[in-house]
């Protein structure tokens, strides 16, 4: 086995990989293997903003004059707009949420609204038991 080989096993890439790093190594140095930031745009909301939002959005949706009282990504996006100024896509708003903000998708539990926990708590404790014997 290549020493090659060897080091792309124990990193855990591939031997090509090593290889490239080896050439680049050598011509520019062990400066050049260096992280670099990523590229692309910089967050239009920057860091400081973030926390502004995430206070924001904390007080609830109906605080910021939505009825519904649930958070969607356009109410978020309305909101992040009015706090920042800044108006973001769908998409830009779902990775501020779940990248930067910290949050998750959640969604309301669907119940009947005739729904009656006595009623169901009775049933429970009195009929299943009843059922379950007649077995």
């Amino acid at each position: 086995m290549s020493r090659t080989a060897e080091i792309a096993r124990a990193v855990g890439v591939c031997a090509e990989s090593v290889r490239r790093w080896c050439r680049v190594w050598e011509k520019d140095g062990a400066s050049a293997l260096r992280r670099r930031a990523s590229a692309g745009c910089p967050p239009k909301v920057d860091d400081s903003r973030v926390e502004a939002v995430g206070t924001a959005l904390g007080r609830g949706a109906q605080a910021h004059g939505f009825e519904a009282g649930l958070w969607t990504l356009e109410c978020v996006g309305e909101a992040v707009a009015r706090v920042t100024g800044v108006v973001l896509s769908r998409a830009s708003v779902w990775r501020l949420l779940t990248g930067r903000v910290g949050w998750s998708l959640q969604r309301p539990e669907r119940r009947a609204v005739e729904r009656d926990e006595s009623e169901i708590a009775r049933w429970v404790a009195h009929e299943w038991p009843r059922i379950k014997k007649g077995r």
